[in-house]
C-alpha cells in the first residue's frame, strides 16, 4: 500500500511540474521571444494606416467589388456566401469531374473577361477563377494584375505606367528567391492607389 501512494505521489508531482513547464513557462518563452524577434510577424502581419486604423492584414486576403480596385483571389472560405472569412478558412473540396466546379469556373472567367474588357476568347489567369486552398490568399498573379491594370487605370484617371509602377512596388517576389512564382498583395497595392489618391 506505501508504494502506491509513492507512485501515485510520484505521478502526481509529475503531472503537475509537465503542467507548470508545458502550459506555463513554455507558451510563455515563446511568446516572449516572439514579441522580441518577429513582433509584426507575431501580432498578425497588420496593416496599420497613419491614423493608426488597422486596414487588414498582409497575409490575409479581402474581398474587393469596386472597378476601382484590383479584385482578389475567389474564396470559398466562409459559410453563407460569405468570403475570406479566417474563422473558416478551407476551399470548396470541388473535384475535376464536378459538374458545378465548371460551372463555377466558367461563370467567373465570363465576369472577368467582362470586367476586364478583354475578348470573350482572352485567356484568363487560373488565379482569377478559382480559390485557393485555403481561401484566404492575399495575392494575385503578375499576368493577373496586369490584365486588371487598365481597368483601375480608366476609372481612377491614372495613367497605366503608374498603376503597373504601383503593381510593381507590390509585388512580393518568390519565397527564398526561389519557391514558387511572384505575387501581387492585392490589399497592398489597393491601400497604395488610395494613398495616391488622396496626395
Amino acid at each position: 500500500m506505501k508504494k502506491l501512494f509513492s507512485e501515485i505521489r510520484s505521478a502526481m508531482t509529475l503531472t503537475l511540474v509537465l503542467a507548470v513547464v508545458c502550459c506555463g513557462i513554455y507558451p510563455l518563452a515563446v511568446f516572449g521571444l516572439a514579441q522580441i524577434t518577429f513582433r509584426d510577424q507575431a501580432n498578425g502581419s497588420l496593416i496599420v494606416d497613419k491614423d493608426g486604423a488597422v486596414r487588414g492584414s498582409r497575409l490575409i486576403g479581402q474581398q474587393f467589388t469596386a472597378d476601382k480596385y484590383f479584385i482578389s483571389r475567389p474564396s470559398d472560405a466562409g459559410a453563407n456566401g460569405m468570403a475570406y472569412d479566417p474563422t473558416s478558412s478551407g476551399g470548396s473540396n470541388l473535384g475535376p469531374t464536378s459538374q458545378k466546379l465548371h460551372d463555377m469556373i466558367a461563370q467567373n472567367i465570363a465576369g472577368y473577361r467582362t470586367q476586364n474588357n478583354l475578348a470573350t476568347n482572352a485567356l484568363v489567369p487560373a488565379d482569377a477563377v478559382t480559390a485557393s486552398a485555403s481561401g484566404l490568399d492575399p495575392h494575385i498573379s503578375l499576368r493577373n494584375a496586369e490584365l486588371q491594370a487598365p481597368r483601375v487605370a480608366k476609372t481612377r484617371g491614372l495613367s497605366e505606367d503608374k498603376v503597373r509602377e504601383l503593381i510593381r512596388a507590390n509585388t512580393d517576389g518568390a519565397s527564398l528567391g526561389f519557391l514558387g512564382e511572384p505575387g501581387v498583395n492585392v490589399l497592398q497595392l489597393n491601400l497604395a492607389l488610395d494613398a495616391l489618391a488622396t496626395k
